[in-house]
């Protein structure tokens, strides 16, 4: 998983926790990021985690295509 400040343009990158899901400790409220998974050569579509999303637990689905 990458996460893109769309501010600064700076990437993290996150593995998946043990339950499956990705967990993003400690992000600025006032900023835009755009999430997007990977497996091996595989992409999802980008989603934006958009400030204006105001639930404290957002849950996002990236689906990743596999040919």
């Amino acid at each position: 998983m990458l996460l893109e400040n769309t501010q600064n343009l700076t990437v993290r990158s996150y593995m998946t926790a043990k339950d499956g899901h990705y967990h993003f400790d400690g992000l600025n409220t006032d900023i835009d990021f755009t999430l997007k998974a990977h497996y091996k050569n595989w992409w999802s579509n980008s989603h934006t985690l958009s400030k204006f999303n105001e639930s404290k637990n957002p849950e996002i689905k990236l689906v990743i295509p596999i040919d």
